[in-house]
């Protein structure tokens, strides 16, 4: 509910009032919430403090958090980073149904296969520089991208 606050139109007063417009609000702020927590399938975690989650609900948590702002672009930081097998394919799907929803993704990722299975377009950084950029084919099979990433002799033996 943290992330809704931000969209309420209660004024401070009308906290500390307890108005009707206060609890309409808080109303509407608790129902998305756990609109968001379903959509992730946290639904049944909902009273659980966030500190006792497993990690990967934790992650899943921090994603739907920044949602409820309802941006149109998301930043996301090794979104899959320490989960298992399971837990990164949940997340990629995930991450495609909100792009789906019209939210722009940028994501920064380690892991090829998310990326790979993620992205509509990529961008690979070399230690801060640019070296290739496309669709996710393009970027796989571009040689600067195999020698910085697989080194010169994997570039050369796959040619």
């Amino acid at each position: 509910m943290i992330g809704l606050h931000l969209r309420q139109k209660s004024s401070v007063w009308d906290c500390v009032m307890r108005t009707r417009k206060n609890v309409r609000d808080e109303n509407e702020c608790y129902d998305e919430a756990m609109r968001l927590l379903q959509s992730i399938d946290l639904g049944e975690k909902a009273f659980e403090r966030a500190g006792h989650l497993a990690y990967g609900e934790q992650r899943k948590l921090e994603i739907i958090r920044a949602l409820a702002s309802r941006p149109r672009i998301l930043l996301l930081d090794e979104p899959t980073a320490g989960m298992n097998h399971s837990e990164q394919g949940s997340l990629m799907d995930y991450i495609r149904s909100i792009n789906g929803e019209g939210v722009t993704i940028i994501l920064i990722e380690h892991n090829m296969k998310v990326v790979m299975n993620i992205s509509h377009h990529v961008i690979v950084l070399n230690y801060g520089v640019k070296i290739a950029e496309g669709t996710p084919q393009e970027v796989q099979n571009n040689e600067q991208v195999i020698e910085a990433y697989l080194g010169r002799g994997k570039a050369h033996a796959q040619g």
